[in-house]
């Protein structure tokens, strides 16, 4: 009976022991040598944690960057025979003699007849990614109304394909193993992360398209997979313990809508968690939910195969996104931004979409952008007559709300609505002088399969003989886009202390913003207040403008217009290199009036008013 005990004890030990949890010692890149056999960890299906071969082939030094190295080797097992390396392999775990080698994360490029892989040292992604508080720096970007979807795609295209980092060239490749023929020095040119498969679940594929190729580009793998979260009202089921070479999620969207990457987990630290082995996009510190995945299959592919994963509930925080890893801690994940869209359509009932997206200053407006525009595809015609008119409000901590209201029509409007929403969530998480924090987002959209523009054809006063001080009615006559006629009409007051030759300009959103963006050339906004109050003034394309304008001397200064100011004063301005960013006017405004449509209204009229003297 003792002896049974005794045996049953070291058999315990002796599998306890065996075990890459408990066998905690890391092997560097100096004892690495050409032969080892080591076993790297996966799943590729489910949450089955499965094993496969790793013959170590050499170490390829500076490869990546200064005393950045990765461990070539061949792998073998499992279905790598017939997928080669797997997109969302990245970060599989791999042990030589029970100790913790590095994550499985290069590959060689497309079309691979044998799954060569790059393996990063687990000692590089653990300094590489030191926990931090997160700061992310920002771009600030020139304000410019109205913004076009192109110009906002460009932008974050820019932005995504500065962060991820690539090997670009061979010229500090080596190497290092005596046993080397299978392999030569000019591999570490054919080498590339490994794909990162970006999970889209409930989104149209011609909603992703405008920026795919940025993501494919940077080494992101757009699948589509189902949304595996519960039902709101089942019961919570207990988050599984992460273990190295469970599938690991980052996710983006969560809600209505899921974008989010898929990868495997290297090592668990306590409540610490490194992964992927290769940057997400080399953010540097993020807060980004970390969530568990479950793989539903892998799709074998000549020119990539991938694991078909989905995302699962939260269970912690991604909070450093480096070069050599994605790193984080196990509990609590972090807050999202909270939006909301209802839209009424002519066609149906009303539907609300609720979901959450990450706080950063290229993901949030990006993807908000595509949720919108996903919402009106989704729902409405992709082509065609169609006019969306967006109303709502975006809260900013400490500062105004920001307020939407505007009509978009025409044979695709969709990303125009998208991008207006999107549009100055970039400029305020993108400016350079204060940290903004937007704590919600909630929108309204009215939806009708038809055009709802009308033309601005004719202009006149009610008066032949206006006068200062009087007030004067003008009258508009539109012209709709089916040839009907209607006559709007706008109240207007001259000033008392006015005289002589006044410009009398009626006009659609676009005009007047251009002649405006003229005026002050060379002014921008510079704090987060006036970026708001820039937007919130913004011209709407639903409002008919009236604007009375005389010759003039006045000046912008930091984003604020200052008008009918002396000649000395301006001189001053003008001169003055301490005063801030001045812009000249050589118009002012005496007087401003615009009428509500439902409406897009378009073109101009411009009258020559002279006052009579009384």
């Amino acid at each position: 009976m003792i002896l049974r005990t005794f045996v049953a004890l070291a058999l315990a030990l002796w599998v306890l022991a065996a075990t890459p949890i408990a066998q905690s010692g890391l092997l560097s890149v100096d004892e690495v040598r050409p032969g080892m056999v080591g076993v790297g960890r996966t799943v590729f299906e489910g949450s089955t944690i499965e094993e496969f071969k790793v013959h170590i082939l050499g170490v390829l030094r500076n490869v990546v960057g200064p005393r950045r190295n990765l461990v070539l080797a061949r792998l073998e097992g499992g279905p790598l025979e017939r997928t080669g390396v797997i997109a969302g392999m990245s970060g599989s775990p791999v042990y030589v003699d029970g100790r913790l080698l590095g994550a499985v994360s290069y590959a060689l490029g497309q079309f691979a007849k044998e799954p060569i892989a790059g393996i990063t040292p687990i000692g590089e992604m653990v300094d590489a990614t030191v926990l931090a508080t997160p700061s992310p720096g920002t771009r600030p970007v020139a304000m410019t109304w109205p913004v076009a979807p192109a110009d906002l795609v460009a932008i974050w295209s820019r932005d995504l394909g500065r962060a991820r980092t690539f090997v670009d060239t061979a010229s500090q490749a080596l190497l290092v193993g005596a046993d080397t023929s299978a392999v030569s020095a000019h591999m570490g040119t054919l080498l590339r992360p490994i794909a990162v498969p970006l999970v889209a679940a409930g989104f149209d594929a011609d909603v992703l398209a405008p920026i795919a190729p940025a993501l494919a580009e940077r080494g992101w793998l757009p699948v589509s997979a189902p949304n595996s979260l519960p039902a709101p009202d089942a019961p919570e089921a207990p988050p599984r313990t992460l273990r190295p070479g469970d599938a690991v999620g980052v996710s983006l969207l969560s809600g209505d809508f899921v974008l989010g990457a898929t990868g495997t987990v290297t090592h668990v630290d306590g409540d610490r968690v490194y992964a992927f082995g290769h940057p997400m996009y080399n953010l540097g510190p993020t807060q980004f939910p970390m969530t568990q995945a479950d793989v539903q299959v892998v799709l074998p592919s000549l020119l990539q195969s991938s694991k078909l994963a989905s995302l699962g509930p939260i269970i912690g925080t991604v909070q450093q996104d480096r070069a050599t890893a994605i790193a984080g801690r196990l509990g609590a994940g972090p807050t999202t931004i909270p939006i909301s869209i209802t839209l009424n359509s002519d066609r149906g009932a009303s539907r609300t979409f609720s979901f959450g997206v990450v706080k950063d200053h290229t993901f949030t407006p990006l993807l908000t952008y595509l949720a919108v525009a996903n919402v009106l595809t989704s729902y409405q015609r992709a082509a065609g007559p169609a006019s969306f008119t967006v109303r709502g409000t975006a809260t900013i901590s400490e500062h105004a709300d920001l307020a939407f209201e505007d009509i978009f029509t025409g044979d695709q409007p969709a990303g125009g609505a998208a991008a207006y929403v999107a549009g100055p969530l970039t400029f305020l998480l993108k400016n350079a002088v204060e940290p903004v924090n937007v704590e919600r987002l909630s929108l309204t959209i009215d939806a009708t399969e038809q055009s709802t523009t009308a033309r601005i054809e004719r202009v006149w006063l009610d008066t032949t003989r206006p006068r200062a001080g009087r007030t004067a009615i003008v009258n508009v006559l539109l012209r709709s886009f089916r040839g009907e006629e209607m006559v709007k009409q706008v109240p207007i007051e001259f000033p008392a202390n006015a005289s002589g030759s006044l410009q009398l300009l009626v006009s659609d959103a676009a005009r007047l913003a251009l002649e405006e963006r003229r005026e002050t050339r060379g002014a921008e906004a510079q704090r987060v207040s006036q970026l708001i109050r820039t937007f919130n003034r913004a011209r709407r394309s639903n409002r008919l403008y009236v604007r009375l304008s005389a010759p003039d001397q006045g000046a912008v200064v930091n984003g604020e217009a200052m008008t009918a100011l002396p000649p000395s004063v301006l001189a001053v301005l003008e001169s003055d290199r301490d005063s801030g960013n001045v812009a000249v006017l050589r118009s002012a405004t005496r007087g401003e009036w615009e009428l509500a449509t439902e409406l897009a209204i378009s073109g101009s009229r411009q009258l020559t008013v002279m006052l009579d003297r009384q």
